[in-house]
C-alpha cells in the first residue's frame, strides 16, 4: 500500500518533533519521499502558535486502520494530548490518502468508518497539506476532488 501522511507540530521543538516522527515512521514503513518543512498559520481552533508542516509518501503492508493506530502511537509517544479539538499539539500525523498498487498503476482506497475516512475529508481545502504534497508528487490526485496541483492553485488564488 502507498500512503500519504501529513505531519504538523506547533509546540516544543517543532522541527525535532517532525524529524523524530519521520524516524519513527521509517521503522514501520518505507519512506519514498518527504517534503520540505513549511511554516504555516493555524487553521481553526483556539489561538495558538504557528505550525511546521510536511508531507511524507510511504509504503507498507499495514492496513489503513493499522497504520492509523501506529501513527497515533507515534503521536502519543511525542506527548500529543487531545483536550481541545484543533488545539495546539506537539505532533499531528494525519493519514491523507491511500492506494493499492499493481504493476502499472495505483488504485485509490476509499474508506468511511467511525475510525477513518480516506481520502482525508478536508485535505483538498488545506494548503498546508497540498503544497508539500505537490512538491513531492506533482501528479497526485485526490479521488473525487481532482489534482493536487489544481486544488492548490485554486486555494492560492482565493488567498
Amino acid at each position: 500500500m502507498k500512503y500519504v501522511v501529513a505531519l504538523g507540530s506547533n509546540l516544543g521543538d517543532r522541527l525535532e518533533n517532525l524529524k523524530g516522527a519521520l524516524r519513527s515512521i521509517a521503522l514501520i514503513a518505507d519512506l519514498e519521499a518527504t517534503s520540505s518543512f513549511y511554516e504555516t498559520d493555524p487553521v481553526g481552533g483556539p489561538e495558538q502558535p504557528d505550525y511546521l508542516n510536511a508531507v511524507a509518501i510511504l509504503h507498507c503492508n499495514l492496513s489503513p486502520e493499522d497504520l492509523l493506530l501506529q501513527l497515533q502511537q507515534i503521536e502519543n509517544e511525542a506527548g500529543r494530548t487531545r483536550e481541545v479539538r484543533w488545539g495546539a499539539r506537539t505532533l499531528d500525523l494525519d493519514l491523507i490518502n491511500a492506494s493499492t498498487s499493481s504493476s502499472t498503476s495505483y488504485r485509490p482506497v476509499i474508506i468511511e468508518t467511525e475510525l477513518l475516512v480516506l481520502p482525508h475529508p478536508r485535505a483538498h481545502e488545506r494548503a498546508f497539506v497540498l503544497q508539500p504534497w505537490l512538491e513531492i508528487e506533482p501528479e497526485a490526485q485526490i479521488i473525487g476532488k481532482g489534482s493536487v496541483k489544481e486544488l492548490f492553485a485554486a486555494l492560492d488564488a482565493k488567498e
